[in-house]
């Protein structure tokens, strides 16, 4: 193992990914590097697509980390320890993509008429996350991709309730059009209402998801039952408080993140 890739991805993890760096920890080494190596690509590319630069360069980034993932990594860090992953488990290229591709609507500004609509993105950017999970992890049983593909579509919805006021700084819409016909666009008189009916929706994405448990072994199994849960406590504390969404970025306390992941880790429920 590449001492040195292993540890940037592992800070860019720490530091940016509290939320998955919890379970992530629960892992074995080897997996647990895959992921850390697996999420700092995914940092980057998101990074891409959040930057200020124009859209034709980010473009052209976006293209470039696609073509990287068929060249040698060289002295890129993030490169060569995600090629490590990719020897050591069935990395699918195909999701890394996927990811790409997500990154590539927001670039585009890409808005979402329908439910359905949004959960092409969702499966993008967060369903390819959990493809990828699982090709680490392992999984006896069929249908494993399909669940963590669910389950990512969960997390995003609860990323996309709880970063409602920076999306809508940045000119970004993710919510579907239909739903802001019906219950109004985001203020303090529609709100309640509105993160209502999208965590209902959520909750039964994770209730879904969460099917893949039973496949995974006892250590893999933890990190998706830490994972899971802290978004889960997230999605609670947002519905306990759904103005708080339109004043602050909803967090948890690293307390509470540390307590899920060791109930996780005895297999109780988060």
């Amino acid at each position: 193992m590449n001492e040195a890739a292993a540890a940037h991805c592992a800070a860019v993890t720490r530091e940016q990914a509290a939320n998955f760096y919890y379970g992530m920890r629960l892992l074995p080494p080897r997996k647990r590097a895959a992921l850390f190596a697996i999420y700092a690509f995914a940092r980057r590319v998101d990074d891409i697509g959040d930057g200020t630069l124009p859209v034709e360069r980010k473009r052209e980034l976006l293209a470039r980390e696609a073509a990287l993932l068929s060249e040698e990594p060289g002295d890129d860090l993030v490169l060569v320890a995600l090629r490590e992953a990719q020897e050591a488990f069935p990395v699918p290229r195909r999701s890394l993509l996927d990811l790409i591709a997500g990154v590539q609507m927001d670039i585009d500004g890409e808005t979402y008429a329908t439910f359905e609509e949004l959960v092409v993105y969702c499966r993008r950017v967060a369903g390819s996350i959990g493809r990828l999970c699982v090709s680490v992890f392992g999984a006896h049983g069929a249908g494993a991709g399909e669940l963590a593909d669910d389950l990512g579509v969960a997390l995003q919805l609860t990323n996309i309730l709880r970063d409602i006021r920076e999306d809508g700084e940045r000119g970004r819409t993710y919510l579907p059009a239909e739903d802001l016909e019906r219950f109004g666009v985001p203020s303090v008189a529609t709100i309640g209402p509105l993160v209502a009916f999208e965590a209902a929706r959520a909750r039964e994405w994770y209730g879904r998801g969460l099917a893949l448990v039973p496949m995974l072994d006892r250590r893999s199994a933890a990190c998706v039952r830490a994972m899971s849960g802290i978004y889960r406590r997230l999605l609670e504390r947002i519905e306990d408080d759904p103005q708080a969404v339109l004043e602050r970025r909803v967090s948890l306390g690293t307390a509470t993140k540390v307590g899920v992941a060791l109930r996780s880790l005895v297999g109780a429920e988060p």
